[in-house]
């Protein structure tokens, strides 16, 4: 009978002198559940008798599991399926050289960690060499004295087990770091969600106490402008008739007359008039586009024009528009988009106060300064809002953070690094996507992309 495997565990290790006839249990090839503490020992060795002396040899030590293999060409699959704390090799067996196994081993995840102690019958320096050379963590001469084999065999079992315990440890600590970076990017994304929500709620009440402080004395002023320009058209022709029907003035009243220049005075008055009409209509624009950009009379979604948003923005930035900046606008026909508008119109008051930064800080005066602004509208029902300046660029090292919370590239009190966050966020909930492309000394464009129509949620 020809014996190809034995399993020696503590349940039968009383039945070693009866060794040919035990086989290896199904529930060790499988695997089981081994307890991690306990040493698991697999000698591969194509001499029976070498199996039966090692398994006599580790029977005296109740925390060994031992397992036999007589067939090499069934190591790796054993050794999955056992985990073992140890192997012992032989170096040289007639199917496969051991030290070709000895390398399978250690190219294979499952079994690259395991302690291999190598057998040999020769005490060669070239051979302990090239086992060590290989991978081998021992080398013993066969067979190996029994106090000496087993205290390697807790030697190297130990810290085998050690090294599984630092790895899962470490595995487990790098979870936890990664679960406290994820950790961190929430509490960053609602504290930037906070900041949002508290900014827009600030802006909401500034601009309703403007409306509600400018919008009265300005409708008072308009509302009087009418009255005003007939009082002083009726004192004009009464200046008028007087003058017709007493032609000759008295010295006195000819000199008054050129002293305060009459008929300057007249024909610069509804100059004025329409210049303070002016400059009220301009007052009221102003109120409206801050409504607008802030749609304080609109909650949650609406279909609105966004062309009108931009608009608003451009106006609300034009004390930062120059002269000499130009703005270039190619406006597609977009139908009524559904979004949130107040929130959208922050995200073009960022990238368009971003883009006149960057054209301002060109270290070429003699270059224009362009904004372009296009919109149109894709085969896939996307609007998309493209703006583009010819400014300084973005270094590209930094292009992948720009929509990182907090980074800036301002100077201290010039920004806190949000508003491309904010926006990011704001263009996500929209269900749309926000990129960017820059060139270092070329300038950036900012590519916003969202649906006509919200999906519900």
């Amino acid at each position: 009978m020809k014996l190809e495997s034995i399993s020696l565990s503590p349940e039968n290790k009383q039945a070693v002198p009866n060794y040919l006839q035990v086989n290896t249990p199904e529930s060790a090839l499988s695997g089981g559940n081994l307890n991690t503490d306990q040493t698991t020992v697999i000698l591969i060795d194509d001499q029976l008798i070498i199996g039966e002396a090692v398994c006599r040899i580790l029977s005296s030590d109740s925390n060994i599991s031992f397992h036999y293999l007589s067939d090499p060409t069934q190591a790796i699959q054993q050794a999955i399926a056992l985990s073992p704390t140890v192997i012992l090799l032989d170096m040289v067996m007639p199917e496969m050289d051991g030290l070709m196994l000895l390398r399978w081993f250690r190219s294979h995840p499952a079994t690259r960690d395991i302690p291999i102690v190598m057998l040999s019958s020769k005490e060669e320096a070239k051979l302990k060499a090239d086992a060590f050379a290989e991978g081998a963590n021992d080398y013993l001469i066969k067979l190996p004295d029994p106090v000496e084999l087993i205290a390697r065999i807790r030697y190297h079992s130990k810290a085998y087990n050690n090294l599984k315990a630092l790895t899962n440890t470490t595995i487990n600590a790098q979870l936890q770091a990664q679960k406290l970076e994820h950790t961190l990017r929430q509490l960053q994304t609602t504290q930037v969600q906070l900041v949002q929500t508290e900014k827009m709620s600030g802006l909401g009440r500034m601009v309703a106490g403007l409306a509600h402080e400018i919008n009265n004395p300005i409708n008072f002023i308009n509302g009087n402008f009418k009255h005003l320009s007939n009082y002083i058209e009726s004192l004009v022709d009464l200046i008028n008739f007087y003058q017709q029907e007493y032609p000759e003035l008295t010295s006195a009243l000819q000199e008054k007359i050129i002293d305060i220049n009459l008929e300057f005075i007249i024909e610069d008055i509804p100059k004025l008039l329409a210049s303070m009409k002016l400059g009220t209509e301009r007052i009221s624009e102003i109120v409206s586009s801050l409504r607008n950009f802030s749609r304080l009379d609109q909650a949650g979604k609406k279909s609105v024009n966004i062309h009108e948003g931009i608009e608003s923005t451009l106006l609300l930035l034009k004390h930062r528009i120059r002269q000499e900046i130009k703005i270039i606008k190619e406006y597609g026909n977009l139908p009524l988009i559904e979004c949130y508008p107040a929130e959208l119109n922050q995200v073009f008051m960022n990238i368009l106060s971003n883009a006149i930064d960057a054209v301002l800080e060109q270290h070429d005066k003699s270059q224009e300064k362009e904004i372009f602004i296009n919109t149109e509208i894709t085969d896939y029902q996307t609007a998309r809002i493209t703006i583009t300046d010819n400014g300084v660029g973005i270094n590209p090292e930094i292009q992948s953070k720009i929509f990182d919370p907090f980074f800036t590239t301002k100077p201290v009190n010039k920004g806190i690094g949000l508003g491309l966050s904010i926006s990011y966020q704001i263009i996500q909930e929209h269900q749309g996507d926000i990129k960017v492309k820059s060139e270092l000394g070329q300038g950036t464009e900012f590519i916003l992309e969202i649906p006509v129509t919200l999906s519900k949620q």
